[in-house]
This record gives structure tokens, C-alpha cells and sequence, in this order.
């Protein structure tokens, strides 16, 4: 019998990468609102939320936004989705010409949800005598690939794209198939990511969930009541290492996905998904959970959420020091995974684990090394991003500090 030969699996390098979210317009300000520990959630200003039960959220300024117009002229009249997905990209590329993707895989949640909002108020506000005329705009943005569209007709590429939705493992799910692309030859290079924007659909849904609080959110925190929301956009790009024309910022090692099927909103209590999902990467990246410097988790203060998580992490990782950055700029949904791998990234680069902002005490029995409410002076080598979504889904990805 002739033996089968296995392709060589070829290491990832992140060449470029681009970030706005709440911490700030591109990278380098995010690097220095986690050494900060900042506190980016704030009053929402966006829509009316005097009827919601939590009134705060992570929100990217509009002046931000407005860069975009020195892009691309007509940018002006894209929703924020797009200008974000612009800005992002445009950092990433960094005026590289020569990073031409093979494939884009891009996470979100929200997809064409400003559509619905906007067709309601359409009839809400007066029906055809309403703002009907914008109905061809509503159209063109209600497909969740607009966004990416827009940002790869700014910089005249096309390729193949494809969009990651589910719940708030996405970010995390984008980033590990393009590395998966990479790692096995079928792509040379991939622009992957995600993005969300605030929306008061989705705003309104959670609140009526009662899983927003209307307090400060505390990521693992025994007195949590729920989680803020946030919005943003991250892109990275993807090359082999051994042929990437430019030094790569650092490396994806490993990835791992499950599902538990428990719930439709709840995970499975016992921590099996996650649990699940971070062996898997390890496994992937055949490194031990001892070789792990921090944990990048999804924390997102609710309480079946984060005692779920937390069980999984003592039992996978037990000491190795974690924290959630939502409580500075709440949950991104879609677009977490990807804005957290970027903060894991700045992390390595400055040297410093990131603040579990507004944590007192942990729930009884847990024992984890929470990086609580300032930032820890480290010289951090290798990362785990956790996330958790709806529905049981589950991802981690394995983050490594360029030259390791």
C-alpha cells in the first residue's frame, strides 16, 4: 500500500492589522487605552434608550467615522458598518499595494439589522409619505457582506468572501479558517476580520433579554448583573510565514471550535463547549496549557456566561492569568473575537497583560488568576482568545509574539 504523504503545514504570520473600536480610531490608541485601563463605555447618545434598562455602551465617536470621507469620497453616505470596515482596512494594508488577498472572511452578527430598523421607522414615521425614498439604500445595506464590499471597492481588490455568523464565537471562527487557509497551502495570503455596530434593534433585544446591566460591567466579578454593549471592526492580514515580504507583527498557532447544543442563549453549565474548544486549538498548536503566559477571555459578565467559562478555565488552564476587556468597551458581538485578537496582539507588543476592569470578588470555588482592574506588567509570549456565542458555539484561537 503506498503511504500518504501529509502537506506541511506552514506557519501563519499576522502582516498587518487594523483596529477602531471604542479604545480608539486605530492600534496604536488602543495599546494605550489597555495600558491605561480605560474605561471607554459611556452614556449612549446614538438612538433614545430612556425605555432600556441598561443605558450605557462602548461606542466608536462619530468624528472617527468621519475619516472615512478622506478614503473615499462616497463613504459619507455609508452606514458606520462600512466607514469602520473602511478605516480598519486601511490600517491594515498600511499602503501596501502588494497584499492582494485570495480570500476575505469577515464575521458579524448584526448583519442587515439597521435595515429592519429603518424599514420599521419608515412606517412608524408616516409610511409612504415617510422617508420611503431611502428604500434603495436600505436594500443595498441589508446584506451582512456590504460592509466588506465597500471596503475591498476603496482599495480596488475582489476576491472571493466569505461571511462568518455565528453569535459571538464569529470573530474568533474568521480568523481561525483563514489561518486554517494559510496553514494548508490553499491560500497564499487572506484578509480576515469582524465587525458590528451599535444598532437600537439589537440595543432593544438584549434589554428585553434582560441580559444588559444597568450598572458597570464586571467580567467574572460574583456581584456581575449583565453585560453593556460595544461596537468596532478589526482586520488583520494573513501570509506563510516563510513568504511574507513584510516582518510580521506576530503569529496564529492554533485553533479549535465546538458546539454544545445546550441552549439557544445559555451554554451548557458544566463548561464542556469552551472547555472543548480550547484543547482542540492547543492540541492544534501541540503546545500544553503550561505554556500559556495569558488568557484572553470572552467574560461577558452575565452569570451563566462567565461561571460556564470559568469552569472551563480552571479545568484547561488552571493559574494562568486571564481577564475580559469588555468591561472597558463592552461586547462587539460578531466583531469580538476578531478587536480581542487585536488587543492580545498590542499586548505582546507592549508588554503588559490587559485589566478585568470593575472585578472585587470571584463567585465561590473559582480559582483564577483574574488580572483585576489595572494592567500587569509581563513580557507575554503566547495567548489564548476564548469565545463564547448563542446557540453553544465555541472558539478559541492560539496567538504567539513574533520571533518565538
Amino acid at each position: 500500500m503506498e503511504s500518504k504523504v501529509l502537506p506541511t503545514r506552514r506557519r501563519v504570520a499576522i502582516t498587518g492589522m487594523g483596529c477602531i473600536s471604542p479604545l480608539g480610531e486605530t492600534c496604536p490608541e488602543a495599546a494605550r487605552s489597555l495600558r491605561a485601563a480605560r474605561d471607554c463605555v459611556t452614556p449612549v447618545t446614538a438612538f433614545d434608550v430612556s425605555r432600556c434598562k441598561c443605558q450605557t455602551a462602548g461606542q466608536v465617536q462619530n468624528s472617527w467615522l468621519g475619516h472615512a470621507t478622506s478614503l473615499m469620497r462616497r463613504a459619507r453616505h455609508w452606514n458606520r458598518a462600512s466607514q469602520m470596515m473602511l478605516l480598519a482596512t486601511a490600517e491594515a494594508l498600511g499602503g501596501r499595494a502588494d497584499f492582494v488577498p485570495d480570500a476575505v472572511i469577515v464575521a458579524t452578527t448584526s448583519g442587515g439589522m439597521t435595515f429592519g430598523e429603518e424599514f420599521y421607522r419608515m412606517f412608524e414615521n408616516g409610511g409612504a409619505n415617510g422617508p420611503r425614498r431611502r428604500a434603495a439604500q436600505w436594500v443595498r445595506e441589508y446584506v451582512p457582506q456590504q460592509p466588506v464590499h465597500d471596503a475591498m471597492s476603496a482599495f480596488g481588490f475582489s476576491a472571493p468572501v466569505r461571511i462568518v455568523s455565528n453569535a459571538c464565537a464569529s470573530g474568533t471562527n474568521a480568523l481561525g479558517m483563514a489561518f486554517q487557509l494559510v496553514r494548508s497551502g490553499r491560500a497564499r495570503r487572506v484578509l480576515c476580520g469582524g465587525y458590528d455596530a451599535l444598532c437600537q434593534l439589537v440595543f432593544a433585544g438584549f434589554s428585553s433579554l434582560q441580559a444588559a446591566t444597568d450598572e458597570k460591567c464586571r467580567p467574572f466579578d460574583s456581584g456581575r448583573t449583565g453585560l453593556v454593549l460595544g461596537e468596532g471592526a478589526a482586520v488583520f492580514l494573513l501570509e506563510a510565514l516563510d513568504a511574507a515580504e513584510h516582518p510580521p507583527l506576530a503569529e496564529i498557532s492554533g485553533y479549535g471550535a465546538s458546539t454544545d447544543n445546550h441552549h439557544l442563549t445559555q451554554p451548557n453549565p458544566d463548561g464542556s463547549g469552551p472547555r472543548l474548544a480550547m484543547r482542540a486549538a492547543l492540541a492544534d498548536a501541540g503546545w500544553a496549557a503550561a505554556d500559556l503566559d495569558y488568557v484572553n477571555a470572552h467574560g461577558t459578565a452575565t452569570p451563566f456566561n462567565d461561571s460556564c467559562e470559568a469552569r472551563a478555565l480552571a479545568e484547561v488552564c488552571p493559574r494562568v492569568p486571564a481577564s475580559s476587556t469588555k468591561g472597558q468597551m463592552g461586547h462587539s458581538l460578531g466583531a469580538a473575537g476578531a478587536i480581542e485578537a487585536a488587543f492580545c496582539v498590542l499586548a505582546m507588543q507592549g508588554g503588559f497583560l490587559p485589566a478585568n476592569l470593575n472585578f472585587r470578588a470571584p463567585d465561590d470555588g473559582v480559582d483564577l488568576d483574574i488580572v483585576a482592574n489595572a494592567i500587569r506588567e509581563a513580557a507575554p509570549r503566547r495567548m489564548l482568545s476564548s469565545s463564547l456565542g448563542f446557540g453553544g458555539a465555541n472558539a478559541s484561537l492560539l496567538l504567539e509574539a513574533a520571533g518565538k
